[in-house]
């Protein structure tokens, strides 16, 4: 997905100015006395990242009459990225992860016990910072948290007996991707001093858009071979994602016995092989479908607010996202 936008108004390299100051601010927040403390917190934050959550408080804090206080919004940003940073600690350690964005994994490189407290240590500082914002952003980043929380043991859990695979599947995207950027989508109408009117929009808009953002990365993972990661992770950790529980649905004999293959479990070179079936059959152009629908509901719900700079970019957001995955 594009940092922000593909194209070149003024407005995109204000952002791009913005996070890039954004950066050493949030290097200083996780600094610690203790210099151990500060290298494995800092590990996966200096890898950089696309850094979505921090652009969409941005540009949603542009709305409104006078703009957001630049400070109130840079503290609401650093919020949701380090919550973000905090929850891919935890996600690495689950998932046995030998790299992230591009490093060795923080419990790869520092092992499971340090990473898990860095990623708690990463996740308080993010409390202390929403603590300043004042108690309705206390409270969002709290229930948001608490939806990732639930959203990672679904998916360990797996869906239930008699559960749709299907819904289990978007409910977790819902809760573990979507809550938080659709908070950071919240967070800066809330500094701009949007209504609720507005704030519920923007909450539905990055809803929405999260789910849009997490099964394209899912899509990636299988499409993709310059993804930072090595294709198929999720095939080789047995996870269903999109295109296998569309598979899972037909009717087709071949389709069932490469869904039992997957179900089975794949060594490398059968997952080289999964990889190119699948990166060739129809399923594939029916997940791009559904991640395009979810982008459509996204800028659908940005058609209330005020028009201006804004808007145009996180139309611009969706439309570089929905090029992007017809193009995958």
């Amino acid at each position: 997905m594009a940092e922000v936008s593909s194209s070149t108004t003024a407005e995109v390299q204000h952002v791009q100015r913005w996070l890039a100051h954004l950066e050493s601010r949030m290097s200083t927040v996780v600094q610690s006395e203790n210099p151990f403390v500060t290298e494995a917190s800092q590990h996966v934050l200096s890898a950089g990242g696309k850094r979505m959550r921090p652009a969409l408080v941005f540009l949603t804090g542009q709305f409104g009459a006078v703009g957001a206080d630049e400070d109130r919004l840079e503290v609401a940003a650093m919020v949701v990225e380090l919550t973000h940073v905090a929850s891919l600690y935890h996600d690495d350690v689950m998932d046995d992860a030998e790299m992230r964005r591009g490093v060795s994994s923080a419990n790869a490189h520092f092992g499971n016990t340090v990473a898990i407290l860095a990623g708690d240590y990463i996740f308080a500082r993010a409390s202390s910072l929403v603590s300043t914002l004042g108690p309705a952003f206390v409270a969002r980043q709290s229930d948001t948290f608490s939806r990732m929380v639930q959203g990672q043991i679904a998916e360990f859990k797996g869906p239930a007996v008699g559960e749709d695979p299907m819904e289990h599947y978007l409910r977790v995207l819902g809760d573990k991707t979507a809550a938080l950027i659709a908070t950071s989508a919240v967070f800066g109408g809330m500094v701009a001093g949007l209504d609720d009117g507005a704030l519920a929009a923007l909450d539905r808009f990055g809803q929405a858009l999260g789910i849009a953002f997490q099964l394209h990365d899912d899509l990636i993972d299988i499409m993709s071979d310059t993804a930072g990661k090595a294709p198929g992770t999720d095939l080789r950790q047995g996870v269903s994602t999109l295109p296998l529980l569309l598979l899972a649905r037909s009717d087709v004999p071949s389709d069932q016995e490469l869904v039992a293959a997957f179900d089975a479990g794949l060594d490398d070179d059968a997952v080289a092989g999964a990889l190119a079936a699948l990166r060739v059959h129809p399923v594939i152009d029916q997940a791009r479908e559904v991640i395009v629908e979810y982008a459509r509901q996204a800028e659908t719900e940005l058609a209330g607010l005020p028009d201006g700079r804004a808007k145009s970019e996180l139309v611009a957001l969706v439309s570089d996202m929905t090029s992007q995955v017809r193009a995958q």
